[in-house]
């Protein structure tokens, strides 16, 4: 579960809302764990900076091999757990660090909802999924039953997202009791726009509907609660407009009730923005997209210096890693959740026709490549060519991905976190 003192997500973020009514405030991010190279840029800045991470998982990229697995490492829960914990022993990693599931539950791989899983079945393939994130010591699941494939486009139907985020949640405390397991964190609701928790009414009403179903059951309050501050991650873009207002009065909401605002799609902020999440008291936001992104920009530059080198005769023959990689980023069709109106429709011949539009694409989904044998043996190629010329491509990624992580710690109060949450 925890990594270190024992200190559970759950106390961590009352610890953070205690800080909040002595002056300190921060925001805690969630790091969607893309890659190895992702993990150690990571833990080498909270090694440095003293600040917990939490390492947010979609059931697409992490899960069970019975369930289709995941795309990110070919990880399941155990194979994520282990792997995470060898990342922060390499860098001598000593502080807090936190596995997360975000956007468990029904529905939540593309397959599920794509067949049009009728409830009962979806319900339970959700829980054989939590069940392997408890045994393999996630500290948060995020229980969210809101991709519902017959109600897609419609307003989201608070009652049966109450009555299903219970259920799921009694069954996970149950199992975790079970295994006499140490306390886990719970994170509910939907960033969702059609009819999400967007409003401060619409929100209380969910939180106060939520708490008296868990105290009948003597079920624990969430630790989060996600909220939609007015992000929206578009391309490689934030195309949302943030709302310090709402974002204020959801946190102080969140707050009455002990539990911490959560925002989704925090990708691509702006400094100004950023800064301005400590006055309005988000808990903790998610950045996913950004992160990848990031490495695939590294791994280009890197490209562009070995076909450098290939044209000045250091080299014999360079790696194909640009080509490799854009044609198996374009044909996972991953990006098109990224796309907006006519563009969530092109076909993949059509794309790799237009090289502007290729390189596009490449930009916002070439992470979704990085498991692929070709592409890992690419990367090989390209790393061994650069050590030639006495270059570290793979510390150049790291660092190249630690740039944009170490934005949101200085601008979201993160340096120094850890200690300031255990000496409560």
């Amino acid at each position: 579960m925890t990594k270190s003192n024992g200190l559970s997500i759950k106390q961590s973020v009352l610890n953070m809302l205690k800080l909040q009514d002595k002056g300190r405030y921060s925001t805690l991010v969630g790091i969607g764990p893309m890659s190895s190279n992702l993990l150690q840029a990571s833990f080498e800045l909270a090694r440095d900076e003293d600040f917990p991470l939490m390492f947010i998982a979609s059931r697409n990229q992490v899960d069970k091999d019975e369930l289709g697995g995941g795309y990110v490492n070919g990880w399941d829960q155990k194979r994520f757990a282990a792997d995470i914990k060898k990342e922060a022993d390499n860098v001598d990693f000593k502080g807090l660090y936190y596995l997360c599931r975000d956007h468990g539950g029904p529905w939540q791989r593309d397959e599920e909802r794509n067949a049009h899983l009728p409830v009962e079945e979806a319900m339970e393939l959700a829980k054989k999924s939590y069940l392997a994130d408890i045994e393999a010591g996630f500290d948060l699941l995020m229980i969210d039953p809101t991709k519902d494939p017959f109600q897609m486009g419609k307003v989201v139907d608070l009652d049966k997202v109450i009555k299903w985020t219970v259920e799921l949640l009694e069954y996970c405390e149950n199992e975790r009791k079970k295994r006499g397991l140490p306390e886990i964190g719970y994170e509910v609701g939907t960033e969702e726009t059609n009819g999400g928790l967007t409003t401060t009414s619409r929100y209380e009403d969910f939180i106060q509907r939520l708490k008296v179903e868990l105290n009948k059951r003597g079920l624990p309050m969430p630790t989060f609660i996600v909220g939609q501050t007015g992000t929206l991650t578009r391309l490689t873009e934030q195309v949302g407009h943030w709302n310090y207002a709402n974002a204020i009065d959801l946190s102080t909401m969140a707050k009455k009730y002990g539990v911490g605002l959560k925002e989704h799609n925090a990708d691509y902020m702006n400094d100004e923005t950023l800064l301005l999440h400590n006055p309005a008291h988000i808990t903790a936001a998610n950045v996913a997209p950004q992160y990848g992104t990031e490495e695939t920009r590294a791994y280009l530059k890197l490209v562009q210096v070995e076909q450098r080198l290939e044209k000045e005769g250091l080299i014999d023959k360079a790696s194909n890693l640009h080509a490799v990689l854009l044609d198996k980023a374009i044909r996972t069709e991953r990006w098109r959740k990224w796309m907006e109106g006519d563009d969530t429709n092109l076909q993949v011949e059509d794309i790799l026709k237009d090289t502007k539009l290729s390189a596009e694409i490449l930009d916002i989904s070439g992470h979704y490549a990085f498991n692929d044998p070709e592409v890992k043996r690419e990367i090989s190629k390209l790393y061994k060519n650069l050590l030639a010329n006495n270059i570290d491509g793979q510390r150049f990624v790291i660092e190249h991905i630690k740039r944009p992580i170490l934005q949101y710690v200085k601008d979201l109060n993160l340096t120094g976190l850890t200690t300031a949450i255990e000496n409560v």
